[in-house]
Parts: C-alpha cells; sequence; structure tokens
C-alpha cells in the first residue's frame, strides 16, 4: 500500500508554531514512528507553502496511490482549487487537522475540502495521521 501524507502552509513550523495548539513535535520527528508503526506501508511525504504545488502533487499519485492523508492547512477554508483537484483523483483523501478546529475561531469552522474528501479526522494532535491511516488500511 502507498499513502501520501501531504501538509500543507506552516506545517513545516510544526514544534515551534503554536506549541500550545500544535504541540511541540515536529512532524519529520513523528513520521519515523508512524513508518515504524505500520511497515507494510509505503509512505511519502511532501509539504508546501505553495496552493498549486499541492495540486500538483496530488495530480501526481493520486490515479495510482492507495491514498492521500492531507493536512492543506488555512488551504482548507479558502480553496476550491483542491476541492476540485481532490474530485478528480482515483484514490480517497482524507482530510487531518491537528487542532479541533471546530473549537477554534470561525472561519475556521467551514471547510471548503470536506465535501470532496473520504472522511474528516481533526483534534487529535499527530494521531490524527495515525487515524487517518488506519482508515485508510480499512478501507
Amino acid at each position: 500500500m502507498k499513502i501520501l501524507i501531504l501538509n500543507g502552509p506552516n506545517l513545516n513550523l510544526l514544534g515551534t508554531r503554536e506549541p500550545g495548539i500544535y504541540g511541540s513535535s515536529s512532524f519529520d520527528a513523528y513520521l519515523p514512528q508512524l513508518k515504524s508503526r505500520y511497515p507494510q506501508v509505503e509512505f511519502d511525504y511532501y509539504q508546501s507553502n505553495i496552493e498549486g504545488e499541492l495540486i500538483n502533487k496530488m495530480q501526481e499519485v493520486g490515479f495510482t496511490y492507495d491514498g492521500i492523508v492531507l493536512n492543506a492547512g488555512a488551504y482548507t477554508h479558502t480553496s476550491i482549487a483542491l476541492q476540485d483537484c481532490i474530485r478528480s483523483l482515483k484514490c480517497p483523501v482524507i482530510e487531518v487537522h491537528i487542532s479541533n478546529v471546530n473549537a477554534r475561531e470561525d472561519f475556521r469552522h467551514k471547510s471548503m475540502i470536506s465535501c470532496a474528501c473520504k472522511g474528516v479526522i481533526a483534534g487529535f494532535g499527530l494521531n490524527s495521521y495515525r487515524l487517518a491511516v488506519e482508515a485508510l488500511l480499512n478501507e
């Protein structure tokens, strides 16, 4: 099984960016734990602060991989382009958020991509990614 984990804007700052909300661990520190937990899964990881690069990456793998775990960051709340891309893919996409977006600012309560995703997992810290992988494995 091949899964892409795709992180959007500012998620390269995990571990230093607002640790009270996002935790004190970087994604680079978390990824080896995920890989060791699921040795049967081939993980690819990509992060970009640029919307078009996220779309390019999803189009690159979305017809051959078994799934995408997507934390689109702030683009979650603004991007019809990401929604359109997700709808065009063959593989399922699971939307993830580290924080509980519904317990935060009002503008974070509306996702423009949820309607195109297989499901949404939010509020479990970095474990949101693990839960998304579990969902794909049980697909």
